[in-house]
C-alpha cells in the first residue's frame, strides 16, 4: 500500500470512528430502544451472573415474545458472540458503562467492516473505489447511527466481509487449489500463511452466521468468487466443501441447543412474508423508495447508485460488485417483513450501497470529455454534500432520546426496589422502561394483574402517572415512591 493511500485511508477511519462517538453516553432510550436493550440486557446478565453462553437470559419474562411464559428470562436468538465482547470488556477494562461498552464494541466492529470493504474493493476494483466504498460507509448517517447501537448486526457484517476477504486471499494464493501447471511450480503444500487464511476464512464466516443467519446472503460472492477461479469444477473441489461445512456446523449446533428452550425464541416465522407484504407497491415504497432512497441516500445519492451500474471501464472484476448487489436484493425479497418493519435490518445492505455510490462516482470520475469532467468537478461534491445534509436531516432524530421520564423512573426503581424483585413495567410491551429498572418482569399486563401477582410480581413501575393511575394503581396498592415522572407501587 503506497504511503499517501494509507494516510488517506486512515484519515477517513479517524474520522469515521470519532463521528460515532456522537451521544455515545445516551441511554439505550434512543432509535430502536427495545432491540437494543433486550441485546444489552443479555449483556448485563452475564456480569450479574456469570459468563454462561449457552444460557443467556434477558430482563423479560413475559410471553410476549415467544406466545409461552418465560419464567427465567432465556433469549435464544443470535449466539452471544457480541454479548461476549460488551460483557467482558466492561468487566476487565471498566471505565465506561456497560452500554457505552457495547456502542463502542459496535463502533471498533463498523472500523473493521469499512477497513475489509476497502480491502476487498480495492483489490478487485481498484484503489478509487476502495477508498471511496469505505469512506460512505462510514460517512452515511444511517451507518453513523446504527453502527454505534448496541445490536450484533455490524458485528455480523464486519465478520461477513471478513469471512469474504479471507476467503479470497485464500483462493487467490492457495496452490494446492491451483491448476496442475502452476502447482507444479508453486509446491504440493499450502503455506503456512495460506492454512491461516482458509482458518480464518472459516472462523468470520462462521462467527458472521452465528450472530445473525442472515449473513448466508453474503455468501454469494464467495460462490462467485470460487467460479470465477474455477468455473464450475469449483463443485469438485473438496477444500471449499469442508469450508461449507465447517462454517455451518456451529449455526446448526446452536439451532439445536435452543430448541431445548422454546420459551426463549421469539416468533420469527413473520419476518419472511407478514401479511403477504412481498413485492407489493407498499413493499417497494418502503425499502426503495423510503429507506433507501430517502434515509441512506437523502434523494440525491440515488444519482451515484444508479450510474453505478454503468461503471465498467478499467475495473478489475465488473460482477463481484454485482455479487453483493444480488446478494442484498435475495435478502431483502426474502425477510420481506422484517425488512419492512425494521429499518435496522437494512444495516446489512450498507456495504453492498457504499460500493455502488463509489462506483456511480468512478463512472463521472473518468469520464473522458474534458468538459464533462469539469463539469464532474462540481457536480459531484455538490451531490455528496446534498445527499449526507438531507440523510442527516432525517436521521438526525434517531440519536434523540424521546421520553426521558423511562430513565428516571427506571434510576428510580433501582434504587428503591429489592434487587431480586420482579416487577410490572407497562410500556406496551418495550422492553426498554423494564431494562432502566434493572430488574426481571413484565413490559406490559399480557394477563390481569392478580394473575401476574400469583406469578411472582411484587412491584409496578409507572412512567408519565396520569390522574387516573393515582387514583386508580396509587389507591389501590402502597406507593412506595412517586413524582410527576413516575410511580412506584408496591403490589404485595
Amino acid at each position: 500500500m503506497k504511503r499517501l493511500e494509507l494516510v488517506v485511508l486512515l484519515f477517513i477511519l479517524v474520522f469515521g470512528f470519532l463521528v460515532r462517538l456522537y451521544r455515545l453516553d445516551n441511554p439505550i432510550a434512543d432509535w430502536h430502544q427495545w432491540r437494543q436493550a433486550d441485546t444489552s440486557a443479555v449483556s448485563r446478565n452475564f456480569v450479574k451472573e456469570g459468563l454462561d453462553l449457552f444460557h443467556p437470559k434477558f430482563d423479560d419474562i413475559s410471553n410476549i415474545a415467544s406466545g409461552r411464559d418465560n419464567p427465567l428470562g432465556y433469549r435464544f436468538v443470535e449466539f452471544p458472540i457480541y454479548n461476549f465482547f460488551q460483557a467482558e470488556t466492561y468487566k476487565n477494562l471498566g471505565f465506561f458503562t456497560l452500554e457505552e461498552w457495547g456502542r463502542l464494541v459496535s463502533i471498533f466492529s463498523s472500523i473493521l467492516t469499512a477497513i475489509f470493504l476497502y480491502l476487498i474493493i480495492k483489490k478487485n476494483s481498484g484503489y478509487i473505489e476502495g477508498i471511496l466504498s469505505a469512506f460512505f460507509f462510514l460517512f452515511l448517517p444511517f451507518s453513523v447511527y446504527f453502527s454505534r447501537t448496541i445490536l450484533p448486526d455490524e458485528m455480523m457484517v464486519a465478520s461477513i466481509l471478513g469471512g469474504i476477504y479471507f476467503f479470497d486471499k485464500w483462493l487467490t494464493h492457495n496452490v494446492i487449489l491451483r491448476p496442475k501447471a502452476e502447482e507444479s511450480r508453486g509446491g504440493s503444500f499450502a503455506s503456512l500463511r495460506m492454512t491461516t487464511f482458509y482458518i480464518l476464512a472459516i472462523v468470520f464466516t462462521a462467527s458472521s452466521l452465528l450472530l445473525k443467519p442472515y449473513a448466508i446472503f453474503f455468501t454469494l460472492p464467495m460462490i462467485y468468487l470460487a467460479w470465477k477461479r474455477f468455473g464450475f469444477s469449483f463443485l469438485k473441489k473438496w477444500q471449499l466443501w469442508i469450508f461449507l461445512i465447517l462454517s455451518v456446523i456451529p449455526l446448526a449446533i446452536w439451532r439445536i441447543w435452543m430448541q431445548q428452550y422454546p420459551e426463549g425464541i421469539p416468533a420469527s416465522s413473520w419476518l419472511f412474508n407478514a401479511n403477504d407484504i412481498r413485492f407489493k407497491g407498499s413493499f417497494f415504497y418502503w425499502i426503495f423508495a423510503d429507506r433507501i432512497a430517502r434515509l441512506i441516500l437523502g434523494y440525491f445519492g440515488v444519482v451515484f447508485l444508479v450510474l453505478g451500474f454503468f461503471r465498467k471501464e478499467a475495473e478489475k472484476d465488473y460482477f463481484l460488485s454485482f455479487s453483493f448487489l444480488a446478494s442484498s436484493l435475495l435478502y431483502i425479497f426474502v425477510i420481506a417483513a422484517g425488512n419492512v418493519q425494521h429499518d435496522y435490518y437494512q444495516i446489512l445492505i450498507i456495504p453492498t450501497v457504499s460500493i455502488f455510490l463509489a462506483r456511480g462516482i468512478a463512472f463521472i470520475l473518468f469520464l473522458k470529455n474534458k468538459e464533462n469532467k469539469i463539469i464532474s468537478y462540481i457536480l459531484i461534491p455538490t451531490l455528496v454534500i446534498s445527499m449526507l445534509s438531507f440523510s442527516w436531516y432525517f436521521v438526525r432524530d434517531y440519536f434523540n432520546v424521546n421520553n426521558w421520564s423511562i430513565v428516571e423512573a427506571g434510576k428510580k426503581a433501582d434504587e428503591v426496589l429489592p434487587k431480586d424483585a420482579k416487577i410490572i413495567v407497562p410500556y406496551d410491551g418495550d422492553t426498554a422502561f423494564l431494562y432502566q429498572t434493572n430488574r426481571r418482569g413484565w413490559p406490559a399486563f399480557e394477563k390481569p394483574i392478580e394473575e401476574l401477582i400469583q406469578m411472582g410480581a411484587s412491584y409496578l413501575v409507572i412512567a408519565n402517572p396520569t390522574k387516573n393511575d393515582f387514583s386508580g394503581f396509587g389507591k389501590q396498592y402502597e406507593t412506595v415512591a412517586s413524582s410527576p415522572s413516575y410511580l412506584i407501587l408496591k403490589l404485595k
